[in-house]
């Protein structure tokens, strides 16, 4: 298997080591002034209404593991993912153990709880170059470049971890609207089990949310990626009383070795969620 470069184990590292064993929700808090951009979009689902948005939407950047949701609705389509705990797969030497959580037997409900990279990599794997190809071009799914890095012929594996897949934050909203839709060519068990997989605490006021994070970097002329400037996602969608808002909030940082820009992206909305949902 294609092993990490020093530089994506370094993010992934720092990444996860703010988050509590088993993937929880401590807050972490850089400060605002560490946030170089941010978009916010909100968009009502049914009606495909956009609600909000707020600052810089459509540069195209590393989906990163915000990639999960698309490649979950692989897995279960294609029945390579059974349930929320079937398959379980054991670790094995040689895949990404950047975090010390992956080093053990991952279920698709831990896998997406602990953001487990290497699993991710043995779906699709499993699905093969040409199906993994097509699902993304069925998807519509930003510039549906799956070839990885250059020359290294990897997108199998490397394509959306700050590699040759990008995607915009318009194009995030308009995939999930259509995912809660039930809009993509899968089946509606992918749909459901995705959806299960994806559930996060519920907000104060009654809001159900679906959310995963992401966090990945640009890269420099020479290849290297750009820890000062990390990209930090949250996607997913609230419902609530039948009602479903799909979300993004996307952020790139500005401050050196800030390196937590997916949990910065996750906790400034959540925050801010609430609110905004009681406004719309």
């Amino acid at each position: 298997m294609h092993r990490p470069t020093t530089a994506l184990v370094a993010l992934a590292t720092a990444v996860f080591s703010t988050m509590p064993a088993g993937g929880g929700s401590a807050l972490a808090q850089p400060s605002e002034a560490a946030v170089a951009s941010a978009c916010t979009l909100l968009a009502d689902v049914a009606t495909g209404k956009l609600l909000k948005q707020e600052g810089s939407c459509d540069k195209p950047i590393t989906p990163a593991s915000t990639f999960k949701i698309a490649i979950s609705l692989m897995g279960y389509d294609s029945g390579l993912l059974k349930n929320e705990h079937v398959p379980a797969l054991p670790f094995r030497e040689g895949y990404a153990d950047w975090v010390p959580e992956w080093r053990t037997s991952t279920d698709p409900a831990s896998w997406m709880k602990n953001s487990v990279v290497w699993y991710s990599q043995q779906i699709t794997r499993s699905l093969g170059k040409q199906r993994f190809k097509r699902y993304v071009a069925e998807f519509d799914y930003g510039n549906q470049d799956v070839s990885g890095d250059p020359g290294k012929q990897n997108g199998l594996t490397q394509a959306w971890l700050s590699s040759s897949l990008k995607i915009t934050p318009l194009q995030q909203l308009d995939f999930l609207e259509r995912m809660v839709r039930h809009q993509l060519p899968v089946s509606n068990r992918a749909y459901d089990m995705t959806a299960r997989i994806l559930v996060l605490a519920p907000l104060p006021n009654g809001w159900e949310i679906h959310g995963k994070t992401g966090s990945g970097a640009p890269r420099r002329s020479d290849g290297r990626l750009d820890f000062d400037h990390a990209y930090g996602w949250f996607v997913g969608w609230a419902n609530r009383d039948g009602r479903n808002v799909a979300f993004v909030r996307q952020v790139q940082m500005g401050s050196k070795g800030n390196l937590r820009a997916g949990l910065q992206a996750r906790d400034a909305f959540l925050a801010e969620l609430p609110d905004l949902l009681d406004r719309l």
